[in-house]
C-alpha cells in the first residue's frame, strides 16, 4: 500500500510536461482515482486487517504531498527569484514568530497541538514577513504587485503558512510520534521542513491564477 501511494504522489507531483507518455485524456486525476479503488478493494481483500481509516490516511497524504510538491515545481517554473519570495515569507515569519513570541508571547496559540507558540508570535511572524516581502520587491518584482496586493499576499502566504505548521504537529500528535520521519532527527523529519511550503506554495499559485499573474 506505501509503494501504491509513493507511485500517485510521484504522479501528482510531476509536471504535465514529464506525463506526455500517458495516453490522450489520461489525467493524473484518473491515476488518483484509481490509487483510491486499489486502496479501498484491499480492505475488502484483507478483510479489513487494511480499513478504511488506513485508505483515508494514505491517500490524503498523498494528495497532500504530491499536489504540494507540483505546486512548488510550478514555482520554480518562474524562476528562481519567485520561489525566494515566497521563501522569504515562510522563513521570515518563522523567525519573527519565534523571536517575537519568545519576547512578547503570553497567549497562547494552539495549547493542544503546539503549546510553545503564541498569538503574539504568530501576528510578529506576519509583521516580519511583511517587512521582509515589501525589502525584497524594491530589488525584485516580477510579478509587478502593487502595494497593496503584495501587503495582502504576504498576509495571506504568511498566515497560511503558520497554519501548515500547526496541522503538521497535529498530524504528529495524533500519531504519537515526535519526528514525521528518521531522517532529519531533533528537526521533526523531512515533512516538518516543509509542512509550511505544501499549504503556502498552492495558496501562491491559486492567487497568480486569479489575478492572472503566472
Amino acid at each position: 500500500m506505501g509503494l501504491i501511494a509513493s507511485i500517485t504522489t510521484i504522479f501528482l507531483m510531476l509536471p504535465e510536461t514529464y506525463l506526455t507518455f500517458l495516453p490522450n485524456g489520461i489525467t493524473t486525476i484518473h491515476l488518483f482515482y484509481l490509487g483510491a479503488m486499489l486502496m479501498l478493494v484491499m480492505t475488502v481483500l484483507s478483510k479489513n486487517e487494511f480499513t478504511f481509516d488506513d485508505a483515508g490516511v494514505f491517500m490524503l497524504a498523498s494528495l497532500y504531498v504530491g499536489r504540494g510538491f507540483h505546486y512548488f515545481l510550478m514555482t520554480a517554473d518562474m524562476g528562481f527569484f519567485t520561489v525566494m519570495f515566497v521563501l522569504f515569507i515562510v522563513w521570515s515569519t518563522d523567525i519573527g514568530a519565534y523571536l517575537l513570541g519568545m519576547k512578547f508571547g503570553k497567549t497562547k496559540l494552539a495549547p493542544v497541538i503546539s503549546p510553545n507558540k503564541s498569538i503574539e508570535g504568530a501576528v510578529g511572524g506576519v509583521a516580519t514577513a511583511v517587512v521582509v516581502s515589501l525589502i525584497y520587491v524594491t530589488f525584485y518584482n516580477q510579478m509587478n504587485l502593487s502595494i497593496l496586493l503584495l501587503v495582502f499576499l504576504t498576509i495571506l502566504l504568511s498566515v497560511v503558512g503558520q497554519l501548515g505548521d500547526l496541522t503538521e504537529s497535529a498530524f504528529k500528535r495524533y500519531f504519537g510520534v515526535k519526528d514525521s520521519g528518521k531522517i532529519l532527527p531533533g528537526h521533526g523529519g523531512i515533512l516538518d521542513r516543509f509542512d509550511s511550503l505544501l499549504f503556502v506554495m498552492p495558496l501562491f499559485q491559486i492567487f497568480l491564477s486569479i489575478y492572472q499573474l503566472n
